[in-house]
């Protein structure tokens, strides 16, 4: 039996990911949370912040995001995002310049400079970057 949950990103240019992964970690309007398969359905609004995306073979994948919504259930998670950049890359300096874009996709939905420094920081912590 599969311990997998689905996972589909969506933002109004199209889908940024579609897959089967161990676990998802969202950034709710409340606080990051966590999703594996069986979670208790559930709708849940998303500030701006970073998913990380726990694939099947343990590598992370990690997408910005503006805001959004969430739609949580056993097998399922659905994200509805504003705006969506992926921080992935084949090399350093690729992974740095979509570091950039999502800080500014990030910046241009916030003023709050407290919210904004605790949400570049997780960025540069999970994307190993400084």
């Amino acid at each position: 039996m599969s311990s997998l949950v689905h996972v589909e990103i969506v933002t109004p240019t199209g889908m940024i990911f579609k897959g089967d992964v161990k676990m998802v970690v969202l950034p709710g309007s409340e606080g990051e949370f966590g999703v594996l398969k069986g979670h208790a359905s559930l709708l849940s609004s998303l500030k701006a912040g970073i998913i990380d995306i726990e694939k099947e073979d343990s590598k992370h994948e990690l997408i910005a995001i503006d805001s959004g919504y969430a739609k949580v259930d056993e097998f399922k998670v659905e994200i509805l995002a504003k705006g969506a950049v992926s921080i992935n890359g084949s090399d350093e300096s690729e992974i740095a310049q979509h570091l950039e874009q999502a800080k500014e996709l990030i910046r241009s939905m916030s003023s709050d400079n407290v919210a904004l420094a605790s949400t570049f920081a997780n960025i540069d912590k999970r994307s190993g970057l400084k």
